[in-house]
């Protein structure tokens, strides 16, 4: 009897377990297909939610609008600072300085006595001379009178003349020797210091001070021969020194050499600058910056091109989509390229993005046009 109840309460709890599986079972089955219907419509929508996936977005680049503008053409070198005119002050005969009528660092005018010498000698020369040229003259008067009532001959009259220019010449050498013991100046300027003092016995080329016209300033800087073409007198340059880093002088070519160094293949150019405020001196180096206005050029960011082989194209917006053009440069300078073929002012180039875009992609500005810096 006992096993007979335990049997059955077995079997019961069997029966039981079999109908929970049961029920189980039936509700799963349905809520996989729920739970598919349910993701279907998300993971759909995935692929619409990319920009650009499956090649249906715009590619976002920045443009700018070509225009024709200015090509100034920059150059820079370095030179020397010369004075306009300068020389070195000497004496031309040997003498004793007497007298020194300048102060070191005078501006002089032309004409202007400087220094002088023992003149005694020198002076005395001249009388003699003059004495002699007084005698001369008499003579050869009287003797023209004799000669025309025949009385001297034409031979003896020839031989008067020949001494009356013969004494004419020696006081011209007298005057000259006399006026040696005095130096002036031969221009405007501004003398430096001196090498010699009162007494001082000068030698002829013994420097005695140096005379410089600085009103303007001569610099003279070598180009290569890549610019030569470009160089020509009159054009505008600005100059620097670091004696006064903060001002620039502005000047223009005056002269260009007519030869090239075959060494270092460059050519001698020579400009003037202004200096009447006496800042600039002779000898200063100087940095020089050339700057070269011409016709107007259609320049564009060189980040833009895209180089393939030997060739170059950029990338065009054209009715929303990247057109690959072909073009042809020319000049550079920093950060632009001239072109020279293959665009027009007004076309819409793709300066950054190029790597993101192909021929005949769809494309969206993300910035206002502009024109090329």
């Amino acid at each position: 009897m006992y096993l007979n109840l335990r049997s059955i309460a077995v079997a019961a709890a069997l029966c039981v377990t079999l109908a929970g599986l049961g029920w189980f079972a039936i509700s799963s089955g349905d809520s996989p297909a729920a739970a598919s219907s349910s993701r279907s419509p998300a993971q759909g929508a995935a692929p619409s939610g990319r920009p650009g996936a499956g090649g249906g977005g715009p590619v976002s680049v920045i443009t700018v609008e070509l225009k024709r503008e200015a090509f100034n053409q920059q150059m820079e070198a370095v030179g020397s600072a010369r004075a306009n005119e300068a020389v070195d002050i000497t004496a031309k005969l040997s003498n004793r300085v007497t007298a020194i009528r300048f102060r070191e660092g005078q501006q002089v005018k032309q004409g202007e006595v400087l220094v002088e010498f023992d003149g005694e000698q020198a002076r005395a020369t001249l009388a003699e001379a003059e004495a002699a040229l007084s005698d001369s003259r008499s003579q050869f008067k009287r003797s023209r009178e004799l000669f025309a009532t025949q009385a001297l001959s034409e031979a003896q009259l020839d031989q008067l003349q020949a001494t009356l220019s013969a004494n004419e010449a020696r006081v011209a050498g007298a005057r000259s020797q006399l006026n040696d013991t005095i130096i002036r100046a031969p221009f405007a300027g501004r003398v430096g210091l001196r090498n010699i003092s009162i007494g001082s016995y000068v030698s002829p080329g013994g420097v005695i001070t140096t005379l410089d016209d600085t009103s303007i300033i001569k610099l003279d800087f070598s180009v290569p021969e890549v610019f030569l073409a470009t160089l020509q007198e009159g054009m505008e340059l600005s100059a620097r020194t670091s004696a006064y880093p903060e001002a620039e002088f502005i000047g223009r070519v005056s002269s260009i050499d007519n030869r090239l160094d075959p060494v270092s293949r460059a050519i001698v150019v020579r400009a003037r600058l202004d200096n009447k405020d006496a800042r600039l001196k002779p000898g200063m180096f100087m940095t020089v910056r050339l700057l070269r206005k011409e016709a107007p050029a259609l320049m564009l960011p060189e980040e833009a091109l895209v180089p393939e082989g030997t060739k170059k194209f950029v990338f065009v917006v054209r009715d929303d989509k990247a057109v690959r053009i072909e073009v042809q440069t020319g000049r550079r300078r920093p950060g632009e390229v001239e072109i020279v073929r293959g665009l027009e002012p007004g076309d819409v180039v793709v300066t950054e993005g190029t790597q993101k875009v192909r021929d005949g992609v769809t494309v969206k500005p993300m910035v206002a046009l502009e024109s090329a810096a």
